[in-house]
């Protein structure tokens, strides 16, 4: 090997290193960022109780550009990102502690809000063979769940307790439609155990996912 090969071949070897690592670094430093929520008046799909001043609007996630928010592709592992926004615009807190969330697909299967289990057991990944990546990264072992991903599954969460008067809470549910080719055509969400103060039911509230797919792109918030 000549002299100037030398020199050339640990330079572009290096090069190489570096923009591996950068990739890595980037990917690692993603981090899940919480869409902003607006009233949920001002989404297509969207079930309003005007006598108690409370509206449930989902924001299905079903897209490729939409679900880039997040490091995990989710509608590839068979689950369907929801966002939900109820927004109470009453003069009363209501609790959501007892409130159940499910999705009803055309043909009548009820299908709950997934778990944070469910999600991590469905995209625990088997561990990798040898690599051929000449930098020594650590294998992950069968059945674990990289601590970023488990921190995104847990802050994107829908987790609030209670909507305050005059305020917005929101978040996202998952829902396992593995196997369903279009999980959203003609199926209805039903949300059930709102109460108000004194502790008393809601009617419970109801959203067909037709008001979602078929609302022209410049209607929904932020278009």
């Amino acid at each position: 090997m000549t002299s100037t090969a030398s020199k050339i071949l640990p330079a572009r070897i290096f090069a190489l290193s570096a923009i591996v690592l950068s990739s890595v670094l980037v990917f690692a430093g993603k981090h899940f960022v919480m869409p902003a929520a607006n009233p949920a008046k001002t989404y297509p799909a969207h079930d309003e109780h005007a006598n108690e001043g409370v509206t449930l609007a989902l924001d299905p996630y079903d897209m490729a550009d939409k679900a880039s928010i997040f490091s995990v592709r989710y509608n590839d592992a068979g689950f369907m990102p929801i966002f939900v926004v109820i927004t109470n615009d009453g003069n009363q807190p209501i609790s959501l502690v007892d409130a159940e969330p499910e999705l009803v697909t055309h043909d009548r299967t009820k299908i709950p809000r997934a778990t944070e289990d469910d999600i991590y057991r469905r995209i625990a990944r088997e561990p990798s063979g040898p690599s051929a990546n000449p930098l020594p990264w650590p294998k992950k072992a069968k059945g674990t769940i990289n601590p970023k991903v488990q921190e995104e599954v847990q802050d994107a969460q829908f987790a609030a307790k209670a909507v305050e008067p005059r305020s917005t809470q929101s978040g996202f549910m998952f829902f396992d439609v593995s196997g369903i080719s279009a999980p959203l055509a003609g199926a209805n969400f039903y949300l059930t155990g709102v109460r108000n103060v004194k502790g008393n039911e809601l009617m419970y509230f109801e959203v067909p996912l037709e008001k979602y797919l078929s609302a022209p792109a410049q209607s929904e918030p932020g278009k």
